[in-house]
């Protein structure tokens, strides 16, 4: 079942702007749904955009990192961008952290760490984006 979260493709990357209420059964499906996307991508790269969150408990927090984790181990580097300081707030309130993910404040600047981290990997050819949900 797919999760209904949009996930973008610009070149080799996929862009994720995770938006909405998110319960833990849409969490689990988003994650397979990247999963999913990167497998039939080869994705280089992940931005996942959570600056339109207004609360990231526990479970969803482990889940951001496992999805890291899980696309690392499939050849693709992860940056989570959007943190806004109320979500980093209750982070450090619940003792999580996102252990080993890059952030970013924004898009913009995720993208430009992405292509530091990715560096002569990154395919640079097609501009085209792409909708997948």
């Amino acid at each position: 079942m797919a999760s209904n979260i949009p996930i973008l493709q610009i070149g080799r990357n996929l862009i994720v702007p995770i938006q909405g209420d998110l319960y833990d059964q849409l969490v689990l499906e988003l994650q397979s749904d990247i999963l999913n996307r990167i497998e039939k991508t080869a994705a280089a790269g992940l931005i996942l955009d959570i600056s339109a969150l207004d609360f990231v408990d526990s479970f969803m927090a482990r889940v951001l990192n496992d999805i890291a984790t899980m696309a690392g181990l499939m050849g693709t580097r992860t940056v989570v961008v959007g943190l806004s300081p109320a979500i980093a707030m209750i982070l450090m309130e619940l003792g999580l952290q996102l252990s080993n993910v890059p952030t970013a404040r924004n898009l913009e600047k995720g993208l430009k760490l992405l292509a530091e981290l990715l560096g002569p990997e990154q395919d640079k050819a097609g501009e085209d984006v792409r909708h997948d949900e």
